[in-house]
């Protein structure tokens, strides 16, 4: 009677075992993706397990498993995480940071902080010290300058990364990268900055200025000198010019001695030539010189005239 009633309900017995089957294969065994690293707690004692894919286990409350994420991590800092910090002389500035880290140790990792919340944390905590830090040995004008030259942001980003590392290996935390993510100044002193920044450049300015003026009147100086020295030497150059025409011209005036009359009528002569270059109308005095030399012609046409008749 029993085996009929075995044959006839078959189908759910068969269906019962398959999920009590399932059932066991899910409380014995776990798995693991690409991008977790697991720990794995045998009666308290941790072990790191890394291999992804599916791995058999004893169940609850022989053995426990506390799965982490291995991907690299971006963590910009908890509450406060822009905070006022200041400088070697004396400057407030709001300053913020990143870190890039992820978990190299997952064991360590457990035994020491246990999971990612207390994890992050402790590294807020060590972020604010060292970044406090860093800023603290530099002067207001490396952290904020309009000189990149003067700027010493990498060496401050370097330094806080480098310390952290050092102090979050015994954790099981790897740090990738530190950055600076925000550089503020607070209102009280923002005034005093710009006042600051403006004087800075007023000084500047009026170098550039000065530079320019007195190159000015270096360039007027040199032209003035130039105009100077040429004028001398044109001035010179007439000079022997005339000098040499006046020689020339002695020698003229001394064949105008051999016979006075006709040198003064040649002078007339070029004289008029030149008043009367043009289409020219005057009304003078005809005994006026060098005009009577037209009166004088007049009559020695007159009187030669007679004297052909």
């Amino acid at each position: 009677m029993a085996a009929n009633n075995f044959f006839k309900h078959w189908p759910t017995w068969v269906l019962g075992l398959l999920v009590a089957v399932i059932l066991l294969f899910a409380v014995f065994s776990f798995q693991l993706n690409e991008t977790e690293v697991a720990v794995v707690t045998t009666l308290g004692r941790p072990a790191q397990v890394t291999e992804p894919g599916l791995h058999f286990r004893w169940p609850y409350p022989f053995q426990r498993i506390y799965r982490f994420d291995k991907r690299t991590r971006c963590f910009a800092g908890g509450a406060g995480k822009l905070e006022e910090t200041t400088t070697s002389d004396g400057h407030n500035l709001l300053v913020g940071i990143y870190v890039n880290f992820r978990i190299a140790d997952a064991e360590k990792f457990f035994r020491t902080l246990e999971n990612i919340t207390q994890g992050e944390e402790k590294l807020n905590a060590l972020m604010r010290g060292y970044k406090n830090a860093a800023i603290g040995e530099c002067l207001f004008k490396e952290i904020i300058n309009t000189d990149p030259k003067e700027m010493k942001l990498k060496m401050i980003q370097d330094k806080i990364r480098k310390n952290l590392a050092a102090e979050t290996k015994d954790y099981g935390i790897a740090i990738i990268d530190v950055g600076i993510s925000t550089i503020n100044v607070p209102k009280s002193i923002s005034e005093k900055v710009a006042d600051r920044m403006i004087a800075e450049r007023k000084v500047q300015s009026d170098a550039y200025i000065s530079e320019g003026n007195a190159r000015a009147k270096q360039i007027r100086t040199e032209a003035d000198t130039s105009k100077t020295i040429q004028l001398a030497d044109a001035e010179a150059k007439a000079r022997t010019i005339r000098a040499e025409g006046d020689a020339e011209a002695a020698k003229y005036y001394a064949t105008f001695t051999q016979d006075p009359k006709l040198a003064e009528f040649l002078l007339k002569l070029d004289s008029l030539r030149k008043i009367m270059k043009g289409r020219t109308t005057l009304v003078t005095d005809y005994r006026t010189a060098p005009f009577d030399i037209l009166q004088q012609g007049a009559e020695e046409l007159k009187k030669s005239q007679k004297g052909n008749k």
